[in-house]
């Protein structure tokens, strides 16, 4: 089985002011590392990017934030998406094989993060999500508050909540 790195929305505005996520740095660094280890071990990389649809958007297509943080290599491919669930209205699931295994890291928590890994659940695919290689922003409740209890509801509905640096490719 195919374990494959999907990394979501990790955009440059994400991780810089005015607004980066929280614990940027860190969360950056676990998200680094992740990658380095896919790449190692020859595990397909997807990166999704988000199209913010306002110039005003700090993911404004061809804007300095909406530019991936990270180089994409050569066979790794990129998907666009205006909507929260990576796989609506993309090629996404015609990239990954249907009985692909997925380690999903990036932004936001309780936006992307979730209804990607819950579509991917949804489509039958097994799904690690690498617990430290993902934030958000806090709303009325604190940003600790948000992943557990996202963390606990994507566990509940079958996803495997893993440290990112435990997760191995290959």
């Amino acid at each position: 089985m195919t374990t494959a790195l999907l990394l979501i929305d990790v955009q440059r505005n994400m991780f810089a002011p005015p607004q980066p996520v929280a614990n940027a740095e860190t969360v950056s660094a676990a998200i680094a590392a992740l990658l380095a280890r896919a790449r190692a071990a020859g595990a397909p990389v997807v990166h999704v990017r988000n199209n913010g649809d306002d110039e005003q958007d700090p993911d404004f297509p061809g804007t300095e934030g909406w530019e991936l943080a990270y180089e994409v290599r050569a066979g790794e491919p990129v998907v666009d998406k205006t909507v929260c669930d990576s796989f609506e209205g993309t090629d996404l699931a015609a990239l990954l094989p249907a009985d692909a295994a997925l380690v999903v890291a990036g932004m936001q928590t309780d936006w992307c993060i979730r209804a990607t890994t819950l579509a991917a659940l949804q489509r039958g695919h097994r799904v690690t999500l690498a617990a430290g290689a993902h934030s958000t922003l806090p709303d009325d409740r604190t940003v600790p508050a948000i992943i557990t209890a996202v963390e606990q509801e994507l566990a509940k509905a079958g996803a495997e909540v893993v440290p990112a640096g435990s997760i191995t490719f290959g």
